[in-house]
């Protein structure tokens, strides 16, 4: 039983960390889900602001998205 031990854990942990990227992966979406919301009567400034904000967040969710595989690939 204890030999089996090492092996039980090791895909306790596979598991896990199988959920934990479906898990980010929703999070991900219901957060962008979130964010579509239409406004009107937007200036060409703010509409250039918007653009940068999304070009970063996409970024950041990528280099998330990036950090994660590879903790879960260690």
């Amino acid at each position: 039983m204890n030999d089996d031990f090492p092996d039980t854990v090791k895909k306790c942990i596979d598991l896990l960390e199988e959920n934990l990227a479906i898990l980010s992966n929703l999070e991900y979406d219901l957060n962008d889900e979130q964010e579509d919301k239409l406004q009107s009567d937007l200036k060409l400034h703010q509409l250039y602001d918007m653009a940068e904000d999304v070009s970063e967040s996409s970024k950041l969710k990528r280099a998330e998205s990036n950090f994660v595989r590879r903790m879960a690939e260690d």
